[in-house]
């Protein structure tokens, strides 16, 4: 077992940069910073234009090309592992089978609970749906849930039929990370063998020591879109006498949130300036109504000294602790999240005492060292798993 395992990164981006890219990138520092060799194959889906609909279907189930980019990848580079964060769709799951070819032990990331959803997120009509949870997923094909058409749907559900149907997520990949350990449960009700499920939450490099003299008002960092609570937010806050919360982000609800916020509504900002608000800032709000993945705010707030008012639902119920790291409200419920906000503007000195709370959470939970010392862990089991099952696996 090598100290610093030479490591073969593997994402393939969507068109507009999210979440997942930034982990990507962050986790590929760290893993430079500490002395590991890095490589990364990295496709993109602004490649997707320039295909036809049936050469698109045929790279989402088996990318030939992918199986070929492994082979001379591993030829040249000769990594100990192979960590892979998207596959959808242009890297598809033949990623695993080129690894098993090479002999290289594979790791998964699992940003999200696509392998159980085709959407992705287990929400549907705004709320909370698990029809295809360890099933065959012809409902999300019937009501379109990705993308909104049934034949894009269809398409994801043949990829996911088939590499269930031939062992692919069973047999091909090592181990596979879960952000939370709500997140692990359910994959394994997904039918991942939960044997294979480490558990590594995101994490933030963040150094700079939080200023607690001059916090005031809450603050939403986020997509504005319904999935993320922001027509429940903004209920919630008309019902406030005096609704101090600023609104970062763009998306489908900016018109309506600039609407009724007026200078409270910043529109997007880079992420300097959102960690300067959070700095600035009493708590932060996050009324998601789907379980999420694991949200890298949550992190860059504890980092920031700032406690988070959030849904008690999904991993924002195990990351943050009631009244000791910040609130949690009943999912969906105006009037329960309106109480917590108004309690949380007129108890300053306790939203104080949460946000100590939560910086010590991310310096012992989701700071670059641990966080390492739990990927290398991770590394470790799988090269050891990986010989131990003569590497069929």
């Amino acid at each position: 077992m090598p100290t610093r395992p030479r490591v073969l990164l593997v994402h393939n981006a969507y068109q507009q940069r999210g979440g997942e890219d930034s982990v990507l990138e962050s986790e590929m520092a760290l893993l430079r910073q500490q002395g590991h060799e890095v490589a990364l194959y990295h496709r993109s889906n602004d490649d997707i234009q320039a295909m036809s609909k049936p050469e698109l279907l045929a790279n989402t189930l088996w990318s030939r090309q992918t199986v070929r980019d492994i082979h001379d990848w591993a030829a040249r580079f000769k990594p100990d592992v192979i960590h892979v964060h998207n596959t959808l769709p242009l890297v598809s799951p033949s990623v695993y089978w080129g690894a098993a070819d090479v002999g290289v032990p594979v790791v998964q990331t699992l940003h999200n609970y696509r392998l159980a959803c085709l959407d992705a997120t287990f929400l549907r009509e705004g709320r909370i749906c698990e029809d295809c949870l360890g099933k065959v997923p012809w409902r999300g094909v019937v009501h379109g849930c990705y993308r909104g058409s049934a034949l894009h749907s269809g398409a994801m559900a043949s990829m996911l039929v088939m590499h269930r149907a031939i062992g692919t997520y069973r047999r091909k990949v090592t181990r596979y990370i879960a952000l939370s350990e709500f997140g692990r449960a359910k994959l394994t009700q997904a039918g991942l063998p939960a044997e294979r499920i480490s558990v590594k939450p995101n994490f933030l490099e963040w150094r700079d020591q939080p200023d607690w003299s001059n916090r005031d008002g809450g603050l939403f960092v986020g997509r504005l879109s319904p999935e993320k609570g922001v027509d429940v937010l903004l209920q919630a806050l008309a019902r406030l006498p005096s609704p101090n919360v600023r609104v970062v982000g763009g998306g489908p609800l900016e018109g309506q949130v600039h609407h009724q916020l007026g200078p409270n509504a910043l529109g997007f900002q880079p992420l300097p300036q959102v960690m300067a608000l959070m700095q600035s800032a009493a708590f932060m709000v996050l009324p998601s109504l789907w379980y999420e993945g694991f949200p890298r705010t949550i992190v860059e707030a504890f980092a920031n000294g700032t406690p988070v008012v959030a849904s008690r639902l999904g991993a924002m119920a195990e990351v943050i602790e009631d009244g000791v790291t910040g609130l949690l409200f009943t999912p969906g419920d105006v009037p329960d999240l309106t109480a917590k906000l108004a309690w949380a503007l007129s108890h300053p000195q306790d939203m104080l005492a949460m946000g100590r709370a939560a910086r010590r959470r991310y310096e012992t939970h989701y700071s670059p060292d641990v966080n390492h010392a739990q990927l290398l862990s991770i590394y470790s089991q799988a090269i050891t798993e990986h010989h131990a099952d003569g590497g069929s696996s």
